[in-house]
């Protein structure tokens, strides 16, 4: 005979510790009060009476106007008011039949890659399941109000949309302890200790944040840099003030004559492309045969706060090149770019192609926009009101804090990056695994002002770069049409920072012969997909139509890795091979070992 599930409830469940309890609420007191003491002197250090103002997104203005837009339509909020209520009738209706025992279909179901309501108790327990068809019902009558709202600008319409479903996300039921099923057995099975550890989570994450909360995505004790992440061989052969130049050492006997340069971006560390051996681009590149040469970005401090986009391009890309040729003696080179570090290296490719220099034979772009007239959803933080309060904070610091940069970032994937480890950590209690990518991910690096202001303005909001001449770096108006050698464009379908709909734009800009791919994936793991792995597909095309879903229709998906393709590219520039270069024994000498000091640098330092 089977045991009454209220009994059974009963007998799993027990008191906490006494003694642990008394314990964890001690500290809790005597941190909390430590934690607001110090956040409170804080905001009075920085704080001033022309400081941002109460809506620093300017979120207010934009929800007023579709409020007043809706009004002046009520038939048709009416009739998604009308039919929200059909589905939740019919939904009350199926949660009934379903307790009196007959099977029913659901009213509305996730999406597939919604890992939210994974549990099982979602769909078993009658009232669970309830609860889940009830949040996805309002999700989607409040998405598709805003969505359908007619007469607002585009700027306003996206900004809207994006967030109302922050909101929508945030009241997922799944981030409340008694909405919860999983955290309602674990905390019967522990006696509520996963809450009391949670609760220490908690602080821990504030005090790390100095008072605001700073989520602990992984185990950071488990990663160092330069000891079991970034650490292909090779040594520092050049330093400036913005970046130092490593030097990877060989692997096979040749090398591929013309070295390959590597151009990351700065708004975070190049180590993502050096993760562990496995997955590291960097040293199956120098498998391959390249000599290989990396910027590594200093993490910026006020002390570089005028540094513009001109100084990056100057002590990057160009002392780069001039420091490749002093170590191997040659001056072509094959250069890749990676998201912000290829629109430098666009930049730099057309202030290259007017004062007639050639070094630069090749150049692939890894998720990388130049046309920035659809700039997805993080265009949602660009507008005048937002530029102003963030400009102001950074003229006050002289940078952009890193965990500002991060955090807008994982707005952008908020179930995955934020309220997946609000539930782990603080409602389950569970430490957080170690994963070297959300380790990298949290490694944040700071902007320097003059730069970031820079590049938000001139690109994000008004375009400049596409349009010929609409931006002079040192001296040269930057025309993006007359770059003309071979480009090797990598975007990925499902990049939230560049659309790939946005970066294949490119393919109708530049002069020469790009090739163009399409990686499965994010903005991310679509990069980072080593060919072992067996991972993600990639799309191919030789046409390049004017538009990205033509080119779509028209491309043939091939499984597994894109770099075995870019491999087959890049070679079939130039196939001529040298005797391996070692880092240091050339023209330059070693600095240090890789992955050098800057990479090292935290925000939080």
């Amino acid at each position: 005979m089977s045991q009454d599930p209220t009994t059974e409830d009963k007998t799993s469940f027990r008191l906490p510790d006494p003694t642990l309890v008394t314990r964890t609420m001690a500290d809790v007191a005597e941190r909390g009060q430590r934690i607001v003491t110090d956040f409170l002197k804080r905001q009075t250090n920085e704080g001033s009476a022309t400081g941002p103002g109460p809506d620093p997104l300017n979120i207010g203005n934009a929800f007023l106007e579709m409020t007043t837009r809706l009004m002046a339509n009520p038939a048709r909020l009416m009739q998604a008011q009308i039919g929200f209520w059909q589905d939740y009738l019919t939904l009350w209706q199926n949660t009934a039949r379903r307790m009196m025992g007959e099977p029913v279909a659901p009213v509305i179901e996730e999406a597939k890659t919604d890992r939210r309501f994974k549990h099982d108790d979602w769909r078993e327990n009658e009232v669970f399941d309830f609860i889940r068809q009830s949040y996805l019902l309002s999700a989607r009558f409040f998405t598709n109000v805003v969505q359908n709202t007619e007469g607002l600008d585009q700027k306003t319409a996206q900004k809207v949309d994006f967030y109302t479903r922050q909101f929508v996300d945030a009241m997922s039921p799944s981030n409340f302890l008694m909405t919860n099923p999983e955290v309602l057995r674990r905390t019967a099975e522990t006696g509520g200790e996963n809450l009391l550890k949670g609760l220490s989570n908690l602080l821990a994450d504030l005090e790390r944040g100095k008072g605001q909360l700073r989520i602990r995505m992984t185990d950071e004790t488990k990663f160092k840099v330069g000891e079991n992440i970034a650490v292909t061989p090779g040594k520092v052969v050049f330093r400036n003030d913005l970046m130092e130049l490593i030097q990877y050492a060989p692997a096979t006997a040749q090398v591929l004559k013309r070295p390959l340069l590597i151009i990351p971006p700065w708004i975070n560390k190049f180590y993502i492309l050096d993760l562990r051996p496995k997955n590291s681009f960097i040293r199956w590149a120098v498998e391959q045969g390249h000599t290989v040469f990396v910027v590594s970005w200093v993490n910026p401090d006020e002390r570089l706060a005028e540094k513009g986009f001109g100084d990056y391009m100057k002590e990057g890309p160009y002392a780069a090149l001039d420091a490749i040729e002093k170590a191997t003696g040659e001056k072509a080179v094959n250069a890749i770019g990676y998201c912000l570090g290829g629109t430098l290296l666009a930049c730099t490719l057309a202030h290259m192609q007017a004062k007639k220099d050639t070094r630069i034979k090749s150049a692939t772009f890894f998720t990388t926009m130049v046309d920035f007239a659809e700039a997805g959803e993080l265009g949602v933080f660009i507008d005048e009101e937002q530029l102003q309060s963030l400009e102001e904070k950074m003229n006050k610091r002289g940078f952009l804090e890193g965990s500002e940069m991060a955090t807008t970032f994982n707005m952008l994937r908020a179930n995955d990056l934020i309220w997946s480890f609000v539930v782990s950590n603080y409602l389950l209690g569970q430490e957080p695994f170690p994963f070297d990518l959300l380790y990298w991910n949290d490694d944040s690096t700071r902007m320097p002002a003059r730069m970031h202001s820079f590049y938000l303005r001139r690109m994000y909001q008004q375009n400049d770069l596409a349009k010929p001449g609409g931006i002079e770096l040192e001296g040269v108006a930057l025309d993006l049409r007359k770059i003309r050698l071979p480009t090797y464009i990598l975007s990925t379908r499902e990049d939230h920072i560049a659309p790939w709909t946005s970066t294949y734009r490119a393919t109708q800009i530049y002069s020469g012969k790009p090739r163009f791919v399409l990686a499965a994936s994010g903005h991310i793991a679509g990069v980072v997909n080593p060919p072992d792995s067996g991972k993600y597909s990639h799309w191919v095309n030789e046409e390049l139509p004017p538009e990205a879903d033509v080119w779509f229709k028209g491309a043939t998906e091939l499984s597994g890795s894109w770099w075995p393709d870019w491999q087959r590219w890049v070679v079939g520039q130039d196939k001529a091979q040298v005797p391996a270069r070692t880092p240091g024994a050339g023209g330059l000498p070693a600095l240090c070992d890789a992955p050098g000091d800057y990479v090292k640098v935290q925000a939080r330092d």
